[in-house]
């Protein structure tokens, strides 16, 4: 009885798959008259999606920055977690007035991590890790709209969190690029009808229109090395550093396309 409702059940689903490829008989690979019965839709994606020529056009424009992030902070360690809170705090208020006091919004500073860590070391006698104080960090990102004033801004960082203050990395960007975007979207449509046009002439073909376009876009920010700005307890100050230079310079602003374009009969 069980052999029959299993012959039963095979049997339905066989059924509507004959149907199904008697309908699409016609689709490339399948050999039958059927074609003219499928869908528009579905007949432009099984004919034409490998069909005509496909480039990759490429498009670079060299920019000069005009904002700088700087992600920055304060580190302090102490016996106890209040303490070590309390020196980062008084710290931190000094740094935050004086990214403000030179001109730095505060819409434009941006808390990226903060954590009480417990410091310890391995006490060989008792065998084990005893904790020795609490370290608190406090790191920030503020955003330089006028560039110029970078370096003098990284000085009066450094000299309101003293011994405490880290900065960690700077950053340069463009506040609007679409600009350096339409000209360089420009270049990479021209590249991509230019090899399109070679392909074509290699081939013997006439290029047709574009069918496919794609773009992606890449402006990688230009990120200088960490520096951890520490003076050892107890040690001589040293004098006052000449102020950080700091240079945009330029960066590329590179966007590519991919096109597919018709062959014309």
């Amino acid at each position: 009885m069980k052999k029959k409702w299993l012959w039963a059940i095979g049997l339905a689903l066989v059924i509507p798959i004959v149907a199904l490829s008697g309908c699409y008989a016609g689709v490339p690979g399948a050999g039958g008259p059927g074609w003219a019965n499928v869908p528009s839709s579905l007949r432009l994606n099984l004919g034409s999606q490998q069909e005509g020529i496909w480039v990759t056009g490429q498009g670079e424009v060299a920019a000069v920055p005009d904002i700088a992030t700087l992600r920055l902070g304060i580190e302090a360690q102490e016996a106890t977690v209040a303490e070590a809170q309390a020196q980062a705090s008084e710290a931190m208020d000094r740094v935050m007035a004086s990214l403000t006091d030179n001109g730095v919004a505060e819409k434009d500073i941006q808390t990226q991590y903060f954590s009480i860590h417990k410091v310890t070391r391995w006490d060989g006698e008792k065998d084990q890790e005893i904790v020795i104080g609490y370290r608190v960090t406090n790191m920030v990102t503020a955003k330089i709209r006028d560039i110029e004033k970078a370096g003098s801004i990284i000085d009066a960082v450094a000299v309101a969190g003293g011994d405490l203050t880290r900065i960690d990395s700077i950053s340069f960007s463009i506040d609007d690029p679409s600009a350096y975007f339409e000209e360089a979207r420009e270049e990479a449509m021209a590249d991509a009808e230019a090899k399109a046009e070679h392909l074509a002439e290699l081939a013997g073909v006439k290029l047709g229109k574009a069918t496919y376009i794609s773009e992606g876009i890449e402006m990688p920010p230009r990120i200088y090395p960490e520096v951890w700005m520490e003076v050892p307890a107890g040690a001589i100050p040293a004098p006052a550093p000449p102020p950080a230079p700091i240079s945009p310079g330029e960066m590329e602003i590179s966007l590519t396309v991919q096109v597919a374009y018709a062959i014309l009969d």
